[in-house]
């Protein structure tokens, strides 16, 4: 007994002895916050403005061991930016699937990928950019004009089916444990932001409580309170006179005290810049001034380096070192809240294998995701599917065998993109496919091919093909090479592999020299893509450079050459990351796209022309200046005068045409949809996107996509682009005839819509519950999305036309019939008073229950009217 007694009390010293060795903030037996306290009050003022910034600095000394952390990371539609990842359909082509099941697991294969990555990483001491575990994603902004670049980047123009997708791919980031983040999703930008890009750094939103209220916040306020998401961007522009980033009443009445958030704010980049330097808001004077405003004003993290000058503000007295806690301990408690104070194995998202990179079944889902993102526009006489007997296929295009526009915007790479070419080809081996690109995307800008290896020589003899090499595992080309090699072209993507043994996965650079043989006389476009560092020289002289540690980019040079000419070409390349890849590129002159289409178009039984837009047209603040777009915006929705004419002279061929279309942001398809017999939304698609397009075609799937935006006949149709008031704009509040509308998307069988049933009166808290049959009348298996639709029939204020309450995705074999059932909560009939308050008046409603909008052609909706009492 007495020896038992000995025992314990030894142990218990033993505890008690560990327990004070161990800091407090790293027992795990505490609270977070307890945990987090400690770690703040042992940095010093200039450790914690440091940490404030994104590039969180490492500290280590006797009393903390922080590893650094770079916040910086995407993952948009797939992770980003950090070598090889699976890449799905770009962000408005997921919610052209309605269906949030796929989207929630989605998010979960991309955050399995990102926490591979993240103990890949970590694993090797690799802290930076793009390395980490909180994911600037989704972009939750309203859609509210198609000529908006980034709208791609979005879900649409309706902020619940917006809010609905947001929340699912949410959760499937951030996971479900109640300890621990999987991954921190990030909403963006907060508030009222959507362009134009040229001026989102001056440019000042003025609209009614309304509008706020009622079309650019709801989908925040569901992020937040029911997805939990744990970080939030705010936004470039100012809002009624402040920044955004400065805002209390956005970051702190709004986000922290009417809905409830508790996680961090971080800045979009350089935007406390903006508070100060010339030809932006300049709200204030100095950096200093700026960096306390936007603490002051509820700001956590800042994505640029303005913040250096928080000592300055603090010695004016502009802010006090207990207000930097706050941020700090918010930033805390997501590090903490991320496992990275715990030991290995705590975490219940440690040890996922890097073999789910881009692995059998996700490659699996970003098809079937791709797939249902196939919108059917227009299908005249049932020419799709068509018949897999085709002898002869014409594919015709700037977009059908272009990988780039597959992969969108804030992309990752895979190993391998299908484009639709490449997919018909698999689909029919036994036709002929004869290709053309037809033409360039508009006019004016280059139509590329890598350089193939027939150009490039040693010497200038001719003799000898190829590039002298030189690799070095340093980044700046210095001492002796790796190894010496002849290379025969620059097509490179070298991602999570070193490209030649005993050379460095990241952090090494290449030379390459020899001589280029020009084909063709006249104006050469050169064009390069890649990261992070290059340079191109031809005959001794740098014709560009680039260098960016955010992201891959493009430089381009017009040059007037001969034909036959040899002349020398050196290529300098410098890899600091996980994204190594080089491609060179040339747009040669005198090249007649359009009659090569129209010859091959003659020979064929049917023509498929994939025409649209490219992430290299639209986008974010991109240096585009063509007929139509404009820094990464467009001037004009219709498609590009240049395709117009080339799908007019196909169509006249007297051929049957299929339009297939890749694009970010609705078009104007007035002509098309009055002229050609069918008509295919197909979005960026994808690293399988091309496989699905032929599924799709040749009726191995029944498309059953549904516009998640408005497609207008014309910009004449829409407001001014940088007028923010809703009046004029998306399904809600637009007067006028569009071509397609929201919600559209047929499918190759008809759905019958019945037996609705719901209260016809109800007091005005109940809520509202309804079923409805479905039944599938056609010959083909089918999905079909059941969209809600309430109108407001006697209004006393201002009311939507008609606004989408609920939608359920459901399949149907041929003949198979089901009952749904839907809940409105009482909030669903709530209005938005003009000073913002949301209230339930007593009224009629009109409610429809359809495969789209009631009214809308092949909709089969069906409606009833119901009365709500006091």
């Amino acid at each position: 007994m007495l020896l038992s007694i000995i025992v314990f009390c030894q142990c218990l010293i033993v505890q008690i002895s560990l327990a004070q060795t161990i800091p407090t903030y790293l027992n795990t037996k505490l609270s977070t916050e307890e945990r987090v306290n400690d770690l703040v009050s042992k940095l010093t003022l200039d450790q914690k403005i440091k940490l404030l910034m994104y590039t969180g600095t490492a500290i280590k000394n006797k009393d903390l061991d922080i590893p650094a952390y770079n916040w910086w990371n995407e993952c948009l539609h797939g992770v980003a930016r950090a070598g090889r990842a699976t890449v799905f359909p770009q962000a408005i082509g997921l919610a052209a699937s309605w269906n949030t099941s796929l989207i929630g697991n989605v998010a979960t294969s991309i955050s399995d990928e990102a926490r591979a990555k993240y103990d890949h990483f970590t694993a090797l001491n690799k802290r930076g950019m793009y390395q980490g575990l909180n994911f600037w994603t989704p972009n939750i902004n309203i859609f509210r004009d198609p000529r908006w670049g980034r709208g791609m980047e979005t879900y649409g123009e309706d902020p619940f089916l917006t809010g609905t997708i947001a929340s699912s791919f949410i959760k499937g980031l951030q996971g479900n444990d109640p300890n621990y983040f999987k991954t921190i999703a990030t909403v963006k930008h907060f508030a009222v932001h959507s362009g134009p890009e040229q001026s989102r750094h001056r440019f000042n939103a003025e609209i009614t409580d309304r509008d706020f209220f009622e079309t650019y916040t709801p989908a925040f306020k569901m992020a937040i309170q029911d997805a939990g998401v744990y970080s939030l961007m705010c936004a470039y522009n100012s809002f009624r006179g402040e920044p955004c980033c400065g805002s209390s009443y956005l970051l702190v009445d709004i986000l922290r005290k009417r809905w409830g958030f508790n996680g961090f704010i971080v800045t979009d980049c350089g935007a406390v810049d903006d508070f100060f330097k010339q030809g932006t808001h300049q709200v204030t004077p100095t950096p200093e001034e700026a960096s306390a405003w936007a603490i002051k004003a509820g700001v956590d993290l800042e994505c640029g380096d303005i913040f250096k000058a928080l000592d300055k503000a603090i010695d004016k007295k502009l802010i006090t070192e207990a207000e930097l806690d706050v941020a700090i301990k918010r930033l805390f408690t997501a590090r903490f809240k991320l496992g990275m104070f715990d030991k290995k194995g705590d975490n219940p998202f440690d040890n996922i294998p890097y073999s789910v990179v881009e692995s059998p079944k996700h490659q699996e889902l970003s098809l079937q995701a791709a797939k249902e993102a196939i919108v059917l526009l227009k299908n005249s006489d049932a020419l799709l599917p068509l018949n897999k007997n085709m002898k002869t296929i014409a594919v015709i295009g700037p977009n059908a065998n272009d990988e780039e526009v597959m992969l969108a915007n804030y992309n990752g790479f895979p190993t391998q993109t299908i484009t639709p070419l490449q997919g018909i080809k698999n689909k029919i081996p036994g036709a002929k496919v004869l290709y053309a690109k037809g033409s360039a995307h508009a006019e004016g800008a280059p139509t590329l091919d890598i350089i193939s290896s027939a150009y490039f020589f040693q010497d200038a003899s001719g003799l000898k093909p190829g590039l002298n090499a030189k690799y070095y595992n340093n980044i700046k080309y210095k001492g002796e090479p790796v190894i010496n090699r002849v290379d025969d072209k620059i097509d490179f993507n070298w991602m999570d592999k070193s490209p030649i043994d005993n050379v460095n996965e990241e952090d090494f650079s290449a030379v390459w020299s020899g001589y280029i043989k020009i084909p063709v006389s006249g104006e050469i476009n050169f064009n390069m893509f890649g990261s992070e560092e290059y340079e191109l020289l031809i005959d001794g002289k740098s014709q560009f450079i680039f260098s960016s540690i955010y992201s891959p980019g493009y430089k381009s040079v017009n040059m007037k050459l001969k034909e036959g000419e040899f002349h020398k070409i050196d290529i300098r390349y410098a890899s600091r990351g996980a994204n190594a890849q080089l491609r060179l590129s040339w747009d040669l002159p005198h090249q007649n796209l359009k009659e090569e289409a129209l010859k091959i178009a003659q020979q064929a039984d049917v023509v498929i022309m994939f025409m649209g837009l490219s992430p290299r047209l639209e986008g974010e603040e991109m240096n585009v200046k063509l007929d139509g777009f404009d820094g990464g915006d467009r001037t004009k929705i219709s498609l590009p005068k240049v395709q117009q004419d080339l799908i007019k002279e196909v169509k006249a061929l007297g051929k049957p045409v299929v339009l297939v279309l890749l694009n970010g942001g609705a078009l104007g398809l007035k002509w098309e949809s009055e002229n050609l017999p069918a008509i295919v939304e197909a979005w960026y698609g994808g690293q399988k996107g091309g496989e699905a397009i032929a599924d799709v075609l040749f009726g191995d799937y029944n498309p059953s996509g549904k516009l998640p935006v408005t497609f207008y006949a014309s910009v004449d149709d829409l407001p001014d682009f940088d007028n923010y008031d809703m009046k004029g704009r998306t399904y809600k509040y637009f007067t006028g005839m569009p071509v397609y509308k929201f919600g559209y998307g047929l499918s190759y069988t008809t759905f019958d819509f019945s037996k609705l049933n719901i209260n016809k009166s109800l007091n005005i808290n109940e809520a509202v519950n309804l079923t409805v049959d479905v039944e599938n009348k056609g010959n083909t298996d089918g999905d079909e999305v059941v969209q809600v639709y309430l109108k407001h029939l006697n209004p006393k204020i201002p009311t939507p036309i008609i606004a989408l309450k609920a939608f359920q995705k459901i399949h149907l074999n041929k003949g198979e019939k089901k009952t749904i059932s839907f809940n409105l909560k009482p909030s669903d009939f709530s209005v938005i008073e003009d000073n913002g308050d949301e209230v339930i008046n007593a009224g009629k409603f009109e409610i429809s229950v359809g495969g789209g909008q009631p009214g809308d052609k092949n909709s089969n909706a069906v409606i009833k009217k119901i009365a709500i009492k006091k």
